[in-house]
């Protein structure tokens, strides 16, 4: 199985044993995407996180006055939209398919019941959420650090 081999792979569930791998597939759910369409909009309420199968996704924000500007794009292995499985808050940023792609998409109340029955599964995600999204925001604090010093200069 496709999704499988590309789960093992993925740093979110490289700790998980096969059965925990298998409990995490049987709550989630394929979605294919054409190229440009929207995943999921900046604002919009979390409900779900996404694993890319095939393709990529590009992740970007609404500047006023300029438009869209692409954060980062993550390619087959990469995830996006984990925030929305912690938090109640709306997305930070959109998720738009960069090509034709397949993806994972596991819902927030499956997950968190995943979570509630699977302690064993919880602690190794949980532990793996924090330290993915500790470095994302370290790249966030790099970035802005060089569009302050950037912007020093006019």
């Amino acid at each position: 199985m496709k999704e499988k081999d590309v789960l093992s792979q993925v740093y979110l569930f490289r700790e998980l044993t096969p059965g925990e791998m298998e409990r995490l597939l049987s709550i989630s759910k394929e979605k294919k995407v054409k190229k440009n369409e929207i995943v999921f909009r900046e604002g919009d309420i979390g409900d779900a996180f996404y694993l890319i199968v095939t393709g990529s996704v590009r992740i970007s924000t609404l500047v006023p006055g300029v438009g869209e500007e692409a954060l980062t794009i993550l390619k087959e292995g990469e995830y996006f939209g984990e925030m929305a499985l912690i938090d109640d808050a709306p997305r930070s940023a959109s998720a738009i398919a960069n090509d034709d792609a397949m993806l994972l998409c596991i819902g927030k109340d499956d997950f968190r019941k995943l979570l509630e029955r699977q302690t064993d599964i919880a602690y190794k995600l949980l532990w793996i959420f924090t330290k993915t999204l500790s470095a994302r925001l370290r790249k966030t604090d790099e970035q802005l650090k060089s569009i302050f010093s950037i912007a020093k200069t006019f």
